[in-house]
């Protein structure tokens, strides 16, 4: 990797951080300059603007959740246990999160609703990607028959992940993992009704 690679990667790495904890609104050049070591015009000759900075940014904090979900989600072998893989990522979330802040796409979706279109876009993109994990999942569950035929897919992926986002927004608001917890229990009980008997 050449050095300006090295260099951009390493801005929108650090300030992925830095929007994730303080928010894009709350963070300013000189907080990057200072997060990131680099100087005002070292900053620009990699971005064009804190707005792309900030796009690239959520772009890198977004994978690093992705790639998270992922290993956990190969790690199980039911759809169930596939499903409850997402929550198992987060159980943890206020002493050890995947991503430094919490969830890059909870955190940028309530900041960016009405103030930043293109950041709510990347948001919506993020949501409508997870879900669709989420939906594969199910589908594969329902075809393997593990779960019933007429399970309502949409309804128990907006489901799955509303109770999830829930978990991490009051585990992180009251500094205690127990809501997520809870919610792990809760939704494990929950789909125990769409899976089939086996003899």
């Amino acid at each position: 990797m050449k050095k300006g690679d090295k260099t951009r990667e390493h801005i929108i790495m650090k300030s992925a951080q830095l929007f994730n904890q303080q928010g894009y609104a709350g963070s300013s050049l000189n907080d990057i300059i200072s997060a990131t070591g680099i100087k005002k015009g070292g900053i620009y000759r990699h971005f064009g603007s804190k707005d792309e900075i900030a796009l690239e940014a959520f772009h890198y904090a977004a994978s690093i959740v992705g790639r998270s979900f992922s290993e956990a989600i190969g790690k199980e072998e039911s759809a169930a246990g596939r499903l409850l893989a997402f929550f198992r990522v987060y159980e943890d979330v206020v002493n050890n999160p995947p991503f430094i802040g919490g969830c890059p796409l909870q955190n940028t979706a309530v900041e960016s609703d009405d103030t930043h279109p293109a950041l709510r876009e990347r948001a919506q993109r993020g949501l409508h990607d997870a879900l669709g994990m989420m939906k594969q999942i199910i589908y594969e569950g329902i075809q393997t028959g593990e779960f019933k035929g007429n399970l309502d897919v949409d309804a128990l992926a907006s489901f799955a992940f509303s109770l999830l986002e829930g978990g991490i927004m009051l585990s992180k608001l009251d500094g205690d993992n127990r809501y997520m917890k809870m919610n792990i229990v809760s939704f494990s009980t929950y789909l125990q009704q769409f899976c089939l008997k086996r003899e």
